[in-house]
């Protein structure tokens, strides 16, 4: 243990511990702006500096580690100068338009400059004016607002294992890149948008499609149907102020119909949909020697990863659409039907925690009848910002349901925005069909929890079955290159992009570096799904009333022809750079 001051208060810390995370125990807070805990921890910003007494210059609080009897100061007049200097610098070189902005009120950089009181700028220089990429359908990058933290570079590199961008040239000529400056769209890039996530301003975001949606909404000609992932209800509140987990569903659905939506359905439902064919076909697999492990398929950047990386594997994967996919397909097809409604005049909305969606609905063979399952997909946060701009007071709003009769789902449906969830509702469903029996206990506690790859061992009647949870591409790589090498031993496999699974994904709430220091939001969020999943009436897919009712009439059996039809896909080999 080491002894030192800090601010006149004596505290006693490990030995290792820095001199942020030891002023952090005795609630003292230093501003960062780089720093990330556990992903970019370099020191390069320099907002946290510190005065160390008997030291020349200053320390750089989050990589300097602390001493015996070291006596720092965070807050004297010196320190105070240095930081101001440090941001007068950075915003001198950022384009300060934070106005139109989509992080206007959610920067960390605003919050320094509001915090230091920079009414002006004293570095006035020259500014270059780089071209915005916004040739991906998912992502929009814009280095005019960057601020050389390189926290997307360590996010991308360090905790996907993907590197798609990463620091360029030396002095002014700074920047964060791809390979040639090419467009994200076309190098090694998978859509994930954990390094929107790890921005701490605006340079990185989800391509808006909010102005399609509001353009639809009002053609008296389209009827409009909007679903909703299970992760945007648990992440949904905290745009309005609401505490991080915070269960919005019904208040959600309120906010929808107010906007203007025809009907209002939940993809839990698709999700159930997802577990009656995959687990069937996973079952298939077993029985007739099919190829295994059998990889789900829900999560498209994932998808995209392994078409990229891995394509000697892509039979692995599963051949079903993922839950939106899916039931877009259902609602232009057996809904439409049902409603004497052509499905040209059907619009289909996808509210997602997920950039890759807008790649994934633009793919080959997902228009089950024709046309695209999927419309539009808008992530949390443009919808919340949609509920903003049409002047709703979201906390307020009373509880409503979702239509029907696509409203009725399962808790299994709901868990599939955590890792883990896809396979445990899958479990719940395999198990049961296979033995014919009810589980005496519904919950597979071996593959919930955070850590980043989960393996066990389930018995279903008389087999044993070996699965693998992981999330985070990075641990995705890993249990590829063993299946690649021939050393896994396992028959079903889930895999997530997003560390954490959906309730992490690309596009969810944005919370800044202080907040993940201090808030486990991957645990609250999922806590609150499978609170979801305690208190409902039914929690296995395949005794979903409506799955049921819509298999009977108009899908025939799971796998079928018709279900293949609507419900499945095929996958292709990708180049990594298309330069």
């Amino acid at each position: 243990m080491i002894k030192l001051t800090i601010d006149g208060k004596e505290i006693e810390v490990e030995e290792g511990t820095t001199i942020l995370e030891a002023a952090k125990k005795i609630n003292i807070d230093i501003p960062t702006l780089c720093f990330l805990k556990d992903i970019n921890e370099i020191g390069d910003c320099r907002m946290c500096v510190v005065e160390v007494e008997g030291r020349r210059g200053f320390a750089t609080s989050c990589i300097q580690k602390v001493e015996e009897g070291m006596k720092v100061k965070t807050n004297s007049p010196a320190v105070v100068e240095a930081r101001k200097l440090v941001l007068d610098l950075i915003l001198s070189n950022h384009e300060r338009e934070c106005l139109t902005c989509t992080r206007n009120g959610n920067c960390e950089l605003q919050k320094l400059a509001e915090q230091f009181n920079m009414t002006e700028i004293e570095y006035q220089g020259e500014r270059k004016v780089h071209e915005i990429d916004d040739k991906s359908p998912s992502i929009v990058r814009d280095f005019n607002k960057c601020v050389l933290c390189r926290r997307c570079v360590a996010t991308c590199k360090n905790v996907q294992n993907i590197g798609a961008i990463d620091s360029a040239g030396r002095g002014f000529e700074s920047c964060i890149s791809t390979v040639g400056n090419n467009s994200l769209n076309d190098v090694n890039c998978t859509f994930c948008g954990q390094c929107i996530q790890s921005c701490p301003v605006g340079a990185l975001k989800e391509k808006d499609s909010t102005k399609e949606v509001w353009k639809n909404l009002k053609d008296e000609k389209k009827h409009v149907v909007v679903q909703t992932a299970p992760a945007v209800r648990v992440a949904l509140g905290e745009e309005f102020g609401m505490e991080i987990g915070t269960n919005v569903t019904k208040k959600m659905v309120t906010a929808l119909k107010k906007l203007g939506f025809d009907k209002v359905f939940d993809t839990n439902t698709g999700a159930d949909f997802t577990i009656m064919e995959e687990g069937t076909e996973f079952i298939e697999r077993m029985q007739n020697n099919g190829v295994l492990p059998m990889i789900t398929s829900c999560s498209p950047g994932w998808v995209r990863y392994i078409e990229m990386n891995f394509p000697d594997l892509i039979d692995h994967l599963s051949s079903c659409k993922s839950p939106h996919q899916m039931f877009g397909a259902i609602i232009k097809s057996y809904y439409a039907k049902k409603n004497n409604i052509d499905p040209k005049d059907i619009y289909v909305v996808s509210v997602m925690p997920c950039i890759a969606k807008k790649f994934e609905r633009t793919r080959d063979d997902m228009q089950g009848v024709g046309y695209d399952d999927v419309d539009t997909v808008i992530t949390t946060r443009e919808l919340a910002r949609m509920i903003k701009q049409a002047n709703i007071d979201f906390v307020s709003l009373e509880d409503s349901n979702f239509d029907n009769p696509m409203g009725e789902a399962t808790g299994a449906g709901a868990i599939f925005g955590t890792t883990g969830g896809v396979m445990e509702a899958a479990l719940r469903t395999v198990s049961e069909v296979l033995t014919n029996k009810p589980l005496e206990k519904v919950e597979f506690e071996e593959i919930r929890g955070e850590k980043g790859i989960k393996k066990a061992t389930v018995k279903i009647g008389d087999k044993e079955v070996k699965i693998v949870v992981a999330s985070g591409l990075k641990n995705a790589e890993k249990i590829m290159k063993e299946i690649q090498e021939g050393k896994a031993d396992y028959q079903f496999v889930e895999i997530m992009a997003c560390p954490g699974g959906c309730v992490m994904g690309g596009g969810q709430p944005i919370k800044s570096s202080k907040i993940r220091r201090e808030v486990d939001v991957r645990k609250k969020r999922a806590d609150a799904l499978y609170t979801i999943d305690e208190k409902s009436t039914i929690r296995k897919s395949h005794e979903n009333p409506i799955l049921k009712k819509i298999y009977e009439e108009y899908l025939g059996e799971p796998g079928g022809h018709k279900a293949h039809e609507l419900l499945h896909t095929s996958y292709t080999e990708r180049e990594k750079y298309n330069i």
